[in-house]
């Protein structure tokens, strides 16, 4: 098979973290450096793949790589039907996107930032804003017409996304203030797949399987 872009992972890496944006990866990376995970040392990969729709290109890398890395990642609820095709063009016996954890990929209710913000609540959430002094653009923003309607919830999420580099700074900065005993299901379900041992992509893609039939083999 070939790739139709070169895709910039070492060749070397023996994980591959396939992550949708520069927030997903500044989120993780913050998270496991707070609990000790020494992603250099166990070869990990975190991918920024410039978006969902590079997932399949992405997978057919991992699939020509020398040694076959493990390949896991994070995708948002909305792509994860996305995400279910694409690794069943690359051979992967995916029933659904329920079974995406299974095969390494967690998946976010709405998507990362929605996961953190939800997880801290607002009193935090106005203390990550207030220490990266964002506290007075917010709230200038929010009072604007387009901005009114909606939750404070609701109005954070399209701030993070209303100014280039932003949704990186905030969602590595929100992530630096979780509580690491409550950690949103998405982040805690991709740390623990990194820390413990796995299929390589290439196992995965010879499975005959899902979760239902294979799920001896990948406990």
């Amino acid at each position: 098979m070939t790739v139709s872009a070169p895709v910039p992972i070492p060749p070397g890496a023996p994980v591959w973290v396939l992550l949708e944006g520069a927030s997903d990866v500044a989120a993780v990376r913050v998270v496991a450096e707070r609990t000790g995970l020494p992603l250099q040392e166990r070869g990990v990969e975190l991918v920024d793949m410039h978006g969902a729709t590079n997932i399949r290109r992405h997978l057919l890398a991992a699939a020509a790589a020398p040694g076959s890395p493990r390949v896991l990642g994070m995708c948002d609820a909305p792509e994860a039907p996305f995400f279910v095709r694409a690794l069943r063009r690359v051979g992967c016996a995916v029933g659904s996107p329920d079974d995406l954890p299974w095969w390494g990929f967690q998946v976010c209710d709405r998507d990362l930032e929605d996961e953190l913000v939800r997880h801290l609540g607002e009193e935090a959430t106005r203390t990550v804003l207030e220490e990266l002094g964002l506290t007075q653009r917010f709230a200038k923003l929010a009072q604007q017409p387009a901005w009114v309607k909606g939750s404070f919830h609701e109005r954070v999420h399209r701030f993070a996304g209303a100014a280039s580099g932003r949704k990186e700074l905030m969602a590595g900065a929100l992530a630096a203030a979780l509580d690491l005993t409550a950690l949103p299901r998405p982040l805690a379900g991709l740390l623990d797949a990194i820390s413990r041992s796995g299929p390589t992509f290439e196992e995965l893609r010879g499975a005959v399987s899902g979760p239902d039939r294979a799920a001896e083999g990948h406990s």
